[in-house]
């Protein structure tokens, strides 16, 4: 294998291996990465002094793709639900890279966190406020929580399928559907017990 110096070392690549190998691996080591990455460790460490300066990149690159697949969704067209359905189906490429990103506690604590979530946030939660103004969603669940959910929703369907219990194909299915089972508004009053 060619290592560092003799090549141009692909930072996208690097990235990216590191994403795959975290997501599996969120323990991995910085020697874990680099093979991962098919490079050495000095190599590694000339791109990122270590672990945290790794994340924070892997933070950029979530973020990145985020804000990419939020535009893709076209989040303001149509009914709030199929907007919902077309934000799940944008963001399964990205979901195993922002389950890995979610537990990094270091990621959203203090002053530094890094206000592309902040963005992201606000747009997912203006897309439940729309559904809850034209009366297609419940008004009893905040668009804040219901934006917590479909990020805890991915991660946990990227981690059911990068685990083999649940097929690929059926992602954006089984998240959309029981999102939107819990937040789309009934029409009827629920029936009192006995």
């Amino acid at each position: 294998m060619v290592y560092g110096c003799l090549m141009a070392v692909d930072r996208d690549h690097v990235l990216r291996s590191a994403a795959a190998l975290l997501t599996r691996k969120s323990t991995a080591t910085m020697d874990e990465v680099a093979k991962a990455a098919g490079i050495s460790r000095a190599t590694l460490h000339r791109h990122f002094a270590g672990r945290d300066a790794l994340v924070r990149a892997l933070e950029a690159l979530g973020i990145e793709e985020c804000e990419a697949a939020l535009d893709a969704a076209r989040l303001a067209e149509g009914p709030a639900s199929d907007a919902v359905r077309r934000l799940v189906r944008e963001l399964e490429p990205a979901a195993a890279l922002l389950g890995f990103l979610y537990t990094e506690n270091q990621l959203f604590e203090g002053e530094g966190q890094n206000a592309g979530w902040t963005r992201i946030d606000d747009r997912v939660s203006a897309l439940f406020r729309r559904g809850q103004d034209s009366g297609e969603f419940r008004i009893d669940l905040s668009p804040v929580w219901l934006t917590e959910a479909v990020y805890g929703l991915l991660a946990s369907g990227a981690w059911a399928v990068s685990e083999g219990r649940v097929a690929r194909k059926d992602f954006t299915y089984m998240i959309a559907e029981l999102l939107l089972g819990g937040a789309l508004r009934h029409h009827t009053e629920p029936r009192e017990e006995s």
